[in-house]
């Protein structure tokens, strides 16, 4: 790996991508350290390090910010809404036929379409996002004391949202920028980053307390079992035999050989935990909206379903994992409807041995896909839930990165070293994946 990794360096081409994506991320966790203007940082750190419902939802909320929401950066607002916005999209396409046919006919065009539908939304979302967790923190412990609508504050408060919108707008075009120019998805890398950056600050919080080496050695060997796991299920495959029929053209015979389909058994990789984290956050986010209100009724709901969503309550748990189950089904057979396979294999004059062409085919692919799915979706569903067992049965939270947070850093680590290998294979190099 490392040599492969020297001799891709000395390409030009790709140590400029390299060398880019690289200093996007810098730029990012720079950006994320610049705090809203008017912030209280000790008022925000005693929330942090409290058990309040608001604390719990605040370090749920700073994986997906890259660990923004920590420092309350002009970043703490992160790349959610542009997740929101993109499941909103997709759940849309298919109530609207006509609308999604129209995607499909215009090819790039129409996915080009969609993507600006995706940012138009993101910008009230991160508005909304923005105005629901400055009004929670400074409900809470007053961390912008400036924020409201009392007399004199009103532009102290616009400035605060457009800034944390502005933040998160910006955010999506680093990512951008890293999927156009650099390698690996933009946006994956932007939050493998922030989960990275928290590793040295959570070693040092276990090594603070009394069960040092118990926790450095559950954290090992956790740690190891957990990236076995999840490397041994991501590279699982079920492959579909496919044959293909002998043409004749002038005097040549072409075709008539044998190939498969590799079907993966977790195709939709760690979208789904991304998904259910942020649709799971948006409750909590629209509650924070109303736990300063006069209203005794009205505040303690709002605290209820903010203690709920935060993880704290114990249904949370399997809440959690029937979402992450939903979400794997849903993006999976999303995948599986734009790779369109029976079309393709009948266009290249392929068939599966044994089942006739068009819409048996179909069947026969989404069955094979729906039963595999189900490993790869109790699968995401085990990893998003094992922070929560592991904190069940041990008062020492050894996950210095969570289960859904290795997946993310797993599958973003293997999606790049594929692509260097891609690029690799194509100079006739050795690449990193054997």
């Amino acid at each position: 790996m490392i040599e492969a990794l020297r001799k891709a360096l000395r390409l030009p081409d790709l140590r400029r991508r390299l060398l880019y994506t690289l200093l996007i991320l810098i730029i990012y966790r720079l950006t994320s350290n610049i705090p809203v203007p008017g912030v209280d940082r000790e008022a925000l750190q005693q929330i942090l390090s409290g058990g309040s419902a608001t604390g719990q939802l605040i370090n749920l909320l700073d994986m997906l910010s890259g660990g923004a929401v920590a420092n309350f950066s002009v970043l703490a607002a992160g790349v959610s809404p542009y997740v929101t916005s993109s499941i909103v999209v997709q759940l849309l396409l298919p109530i609207f036929p006509r609308l999604e046919q129209m995607i499909k006919d215009e090819g790039e065009e129409g996915q080009r379409k969609m993507n600006q539908w995706v940012f138009y939304l993101t910008v009230p979302l991160a508005f909304l996002y923005s105005f629901g967790l400055a009004q929670s923190l400074t409900a809470a412990s007053n961390v912008l004391p400036e924020f409201g609508f009392g007399s004199g504050q009103v532009l102290s408060t616009i400035t605060v949202l457009l800034t944390m919108t502005a933040g998160t707008m910006f955010a999506v075009w680093l990512g951008e920028l890293i999927t156009e120019q650099g390698i690996g998805n933009g946006l994956s890398l932007i939050i493998f980053g922030g989960i990275v950056s928290r590793v040295p600050s959570n070693l040092a919080q276990i090594w603070a307390t009394e069960d040092r080496i118990l926790g450095i050695a559950l954290f090992l060997i956790l740690t190891i079992l957990t990236i076995l796991v999840i490397v041994y299920v991501q590279e699982g495959e079920r492959r579909i035999r496919v044959q293909y029929g002998k043409r004749v053209r002038g005097m040549k015979m072409y075709g008539g050989g044998s190939t498969y389909i590799p079907l993966k058994v977790n195709t939709a990789g760690m979208i789904p935990l991304i998904f259910a984290q942020s649709i799971l956050s948006f409750p909590a986010v629209i509650a924070q909206f109303f736990v300063g209100s006069t209203n005794p009724g009205v505040r303690d709901f709002a605290t209820g379903v903010m203690g709920f969503f935060s993880g704290s309550n114990p249904w949370y748990t399997p809440l959690y994992f029937a979402a992450v189950v939903g979400f794997t089904y849903f993006y999976t057979d999303v995948m599986v409807q734009q790779q369109n396979l029976p079309e393709s294999l009948q266009r290249q004059g392929g068939f599966i041995p044994g089942v006739r062409p068009g819409r048996r085919t179909e069947a026969f692919i989404n069955g094979v896909y729906r039963r595999i799915t189900l490993v790869g979706a109790l699968f995401l569903g085990g990893v998003a839930v094992l922070p929560f067992i592991v904190r069940f049965f041990t008062s020492v939270n050894v996950m210095v990165i969570g289960s859904s947070g290795l997946l993310i850093v797993v599958g973003v680590v293997v999606d790049t070293m594929r692509q260097l290998e891609a690029q690799l294979l194509m100079r006739h190099y050795d690449g990193f994946l054997r």
